[in-house]
């Protein structure tokens, strides 16, 4: 009786758990932060790119504002040319990252490790010779230069970088394909602060309207 009783608490305080988290979710998802945004068509255009589960910024490989080639060494990579024109970036678990490039290589040991903040964090980096096509997963936002830069600042701020050179920390032999790799960055992944979240956050504090919490792509999209 006494292991029932334990058993009935657990599953009610876990439920307890999942309704208070989930109500969170979506009352803050759909809730907007910087609603007085105004698109700034003069300005900078970045894009938000989901691939139905995580978002990553895509922005220019180089403007006035923000020179990405010069802290993105395309030698790094298999297949990139000199001249890329857009860099997509994203932030996320680094087990989960490097040890599932598909949900079929998902293992519980990596999701457990994501989801409790034990494990460390990357970004992901892909060089793109063109800007992404808009669409259901793809949006398109017109940002002032004052905003951008404040964009950047925060994306540079997620990297790690190498005590002595200050470039970015590159985890060898770890990108998908030819056109991107990961980096070491700062941060800890949890179901809290996910990789949705990350990309939310740098929208939110530079001024660009978002969530106020986004744990899930489909909740940072559906503001554009």
């Amino acid at each position: 009786m006494i292991l029932i009783s334990f058993l009935k608490k657990i599953i009610a305080t876990v439920f307890v758990f999942l309704f208070t988290y989930f109500f969170f979710v979506f009352y803050l998802g759909y809730s907007t932060a910087n609603r007085n945004f105004v698109e700034d068509k003069s300005g900078v255009e970045i894009f938000l790119v989901s691939n139905g589960v995580h978002t990553d910024i895509v922005v220019p490989a180089d403007n006035s504002i923000c020179n990405w080639r010069k802290k993105i060494n395309y030698h790094d990579f298999k297949n990139v040319s000199p001249d890329f024109k857009y860099i997509a970036m994203g932030w996320g678990d680094k087990g989960f990252y490097l040890n599932t490039p598909q949900w079929s290589d998902l293992k519980f040991s990596t999701a457990f490790n994501a989801a409790f903040c034990l494990s460390t964090s990357a970004m992901h980096v892909t060089c793109r010779s063109k800007k992404p096509n808009v669409g259901e997963n793809t949006k398109s936002i017109y940002i002032s230069n004052e905003q951008y830069k404040k964009l950047c600042d925060f994306i540079l701020q997620s990297f790690k970088v190498d005590g002595s050179t200050g470039g970015f920390l590159i985890i060898s032999d770890s990108g998908y394909g030819a056109n991107d790799n990961f980096y070491d960055a700062n941060g800890t992944y949890s179901l809290f602060y996910t990789c949705n979240v990350w990309a939310n956050e740098a929208l939110k504090q530079s001024g660009i309207k978002c969530a106020l919490w986004a744990p899930f792509d489909f909740l940072l999209l559906s503001h554009y």
